[in-house]
C-alpha cells in the first residue's frame, strides 16, 4: 500500500481551491507521482465529481504526442466540455517544451485548479518567473523521512527491528526501493535509478555533457556530502585518479546541475558572531543516503556525516531554514530556522567518550546566541548539562520530541 504523507498534504490542502498553480517539485521517484495521485483522490472525496478531474502523465506513452506548450493546450482544452471548475494535474511536466506558455493560457481561460510536478529545480525560473510571477506556490517533495519509512513498513506489515535506523542511514528511503529485500537488489536499482537521473534529466539538457566527468564529480560531492566543499581539493582528486586537468568554472557548472536535478542540496555559511551570511565554503548534502552510499568506497555506521545528512533532510522536509555556523575558531553543525526563531543543532554518533562529550558540547563554548542548543547523538541516556540539551537522534526522527526555538 502506498503512503499517504500527510506531513506533505496538510501544507498543500490550503491551496486546493485557489487558481495558485501549485508545483510539486523534487527528485525523480521521490514519490511526487504518489503524493499527486493522493490529492486528487482528496479531491474526489471531498465531493467533487471524477469528470472534473484531469490527470495527464507525461511519462505514460499515451501521452507521447503533447511535445510542446500547443500540444498541452489541445489535450486539455479537448477534454474541458462546460463552465464548470476543473482540477488539472501535469506530472513530469518538464517534458513539454514551453509548457509555462500552456499553464498560463489556462489559469487565464478556464476556472481551474492546476497542480504540476517536475524534476527540475528550474520549473520556477525563467519565463514560467515571468508569466506566472505571484500565481505559483512550491512544495519541494523529499524521499521518505525515517518516520515515514517506520510508516510505511508498518503500513505493508513488514517486519522492522531497533536496528532500522541503520538500514536507513545506509540504504535511505526512495519509496522504491522498499520493493526489495536484498542489498544487493536495493544498490542495483539506486544505481540505475541515479544513471536515469543522469541521462534524462541532465545530458537530455546539455548537449555538450560529458557524462564520464560528471560521475566522477558527484561521485566525490556524493562522498563528501557534509563536508566543507573545496573546489581545489576536487581539482586535486581527478587528477590524482584520471591523469587530467578539469577546470573550476566546469565543477561550479556540474554542481549546478546536480542541484537542478535535486540530486544535492547546497548549504548557506552563517557567522554566528556577526550574524550574516557567508558568500564561500558552503556545504553540500546528498538528497537520500542512498546515493551516497552507492558512492562510497567504504562505509562506517560512525562517519558522523551520514548522520549530518539525515538530520539536514529531516529539517528541510519539516520546513526550517538550515545554514551551517561559522565560528572564529570553529563550526556549528546546523543553524535552523523558522518563522523568525532559530537553534542550534550539533551532531555526534555516540557521546562514546569524555573527549568526545567535550568537543560536541564545547563548540557552543564562545556562542553568545541565547536561542536553544542542541547536541543530537543515538545515546538513549540525556547526557545534557549548561543549559545544553541532548537530544536522542531517533527521538527527533520519530518527533517524539520537538525542536525548541527562540
Amino acid at each position: 500500500m502506498d503512503l499517504k504523507r500527510e506531513s506533505y498534504l496538510k501544507k498543500i490542502r490550503p491551496f486546493y481551491e485557489t487558481d495558485l498553480i501549485k508545483v510539486i517539485s523534487g527528485v525523480r521517484r521521490g514519490g511526487k507521482s504518489t503524493l499527486l495521485e493522493a490529492i486528487k483522490n482528496e479531491i474526489i472525496e471531498n465531493g467533487i465529481s471524477g469528470d472534473q478531474i484531469i490527470f495527464i502523465n507525461l511519462e505514460d506513452m499515451i501521452y507521447e504526442h503533447i511535445k510542446n506548450a500547443d500540444d498541452l493546450h489541445k489535450e486539455i482544452s479537448s477534454r474541458i466540455i462546460n463552465d464548470r471548475k476543473y482540477y488539472i494535474f501535469i506530472d513530469e511536466v518538464q517534458h513539454v517544451a514551453h509548457f509555462e506558455k500552456a499553464l498560463a493560457s489556462f489559469r487565464a481561460a478556464f476556472d481551474s485548479s492546476i497542480f504540476v510536478t517536475g524534476s527540475d529545480s528550474t520549473l520556477l525560473s525563467g519565463e514560467l518567473a515571468t508569466l506566472l510571477t505571484g500565481r505559483t506556490v512550491e512544495f519541494e517533495v523529499l524521499p521518505f523521512s525515517y518516520r515515514e519509512m517506520k510508516e510505511y513498513l508498518l503500513l505493508n506489515n513488514r517486519i522492522y527491528n531497533d536496528d532500522l535506523i541503520y538500514d536507513y542511514i545506509k540504504w535511505g528511503g526512495l519509496p522504491l526501493r522498499f520493493s526489495f529485500n536484498r542489498e544487493e537488489d536495493v544498490r542495483r536499482y539506486l544505481e540505475t535509478l541515479f544513471d536515469q537521473i543522469v541521462e534524462r534529466d541532465i545530458k537530455m539538457k546539455s548537449p555538450k555533457f560529458n557524462v564520464r566527468v560528471f560521475k566522477d564529480i558527484s561521485s566525490y560531492m556524493m562522498a563528501n556530502a557534509g563536508k566543507e566543499f573545496s573546489a581545489e581539493n576536487i581539482i586535486n582528486y581527478y587528477k590524482t585518479n584520471t591523469g587530467q586537468n578539469i577546470s573550476r568554472q566546469t565543477i561550479y557548472n556540474y554542481l549546478e546541475k546536480m542541484e537542478k536535478a535535486y540530486l544535492i542540496h547546497s548549504v548557506e555559511k552563517y557567522d554566528v558572531s556577526g550574524k550574516k551570511i557567508l558568500k564561500s565554503n558552503e556545504k553540500y548534502y546528498a538528497i537520500d543516503p542512498g546515493f551516497r552510499i552507492i558512492n562510497t568506497n567504504s562505509f562506517d555506521f560512525e562517519d558522523t556525516f551520514f548522520l549530518e545528512n539525515i538530520i539536514y533532510n529531516n529539517l528541510v522536509a519539516e520546513g526550517y531554514y538550515v545554514r551551517t555556523g561559522k565560528l572564529n575558531n570553529g563550526e556549528i553543525d546546523f543553524v535552523a530556522s523558522k518563522n523568525g526563531k532559530k537553534c542550534f543543532i550539533q551532531v555526534a554518533y555516540l557521546l562514546a567518550s569524555e573527549k568526545t562529550i567535550t568537543r560536541e558540547f564545547g563548540a557552543y563554548e564562545k556562542v553568545r546566541d541565547a536561542s536553544p542548543k542542541y547536541v543530537m547523538s543515538l545515546d538513549k541516556i540525556d547526557m545534557s548539562r549548561d543549559g545544553i540539551i541532548h537530544l536522542n537522534i531517533l527521538d527527533y526522527l520519530l518527533k517524539e520530541k520537538e525542536l525548541i526555538l527562540t
